[in-house]
């Protein structure tokens, strides 16, 4: 999963799948973390690139010392600097994250976009309503409200079933710490 539950609280055993449990300190922290999912690990692009440049180069063994060579070249080069170009671009976009903080007091969601930028927005949790939209920019559009303030998104960048589990997580962890918040 493209998430994790962090918490300075006593947490359910690992296997449990549980975030949480009934005895939970509610003075004490619970974060989400979330960040898109990259299925190109890096130790796995270095495989990749070796194995694109083997298999580009490979047609031109049978032109070597040929003018034919010369030709081909730049182009085989220029797809091999491209494809990496593309790679890095899609790791540099995998550094979006979102962050939210959840106390009895306040719930503070804090999203880093890929260029350093930081948006923050904060409501007391007890007037935090959770929506899981069926249709909006994404299929299970989930967004949270604080009392009368804006409506923001969280994890559009998961895919549909893990934004609807995130929203139970959600509901349990809100539960955990005695706040009943509207989910819709």
């Amino acid at each position: 999963m493209p998430y994790v539950w962090s918490d300075t609280n006593t947490g359910a055993p690992v296997k449990s799948g549980a975030p949480f449990h009934a005895h939970i300190d509610a003075g004490k922290p619970i974060t989400l973390t979330a960040w898109p999912y990259r299925s190109l690990k890096k130790k796995d692009f270095v495989r990749f690139m070796g194995a694109t440049c083997a298999l580009l180069f490979l047609p031109l063994i049978a032109l070597l010392g040929k003018d034919p060579l010369w030709v081909m070249l730049p182009f085989l080069l220029g797809t091999i600097g491209l494809i990496w170009w593309f790679i890095a671009r899609s790791y540099q976009s995998g550094t979006l994250t979102e962050v939210l903080t959840i106390t009895p007091d306040m719930a503070t969601l804090t999203r880093r976009d890929p260029k350093g930028r930081e948006q923050t927005w904060q409501a007391n949790p007890y007037w935090i309503t959770v929506t899981l939209h069926k249709t909006g920019p994404v299929p299970q559009y989930l967004t949270l409200r604080g009392d009368g303030e804006r409506e923001v998104e969280l994890g559009a960048f998961l895919a549909e079933a893990e934004r609807v589990e995130l929203a139970e997580a959600l509901r349990k962890a809100f539960q955990s710490l005695g706040l009943n918040t509207v989910f819709r």
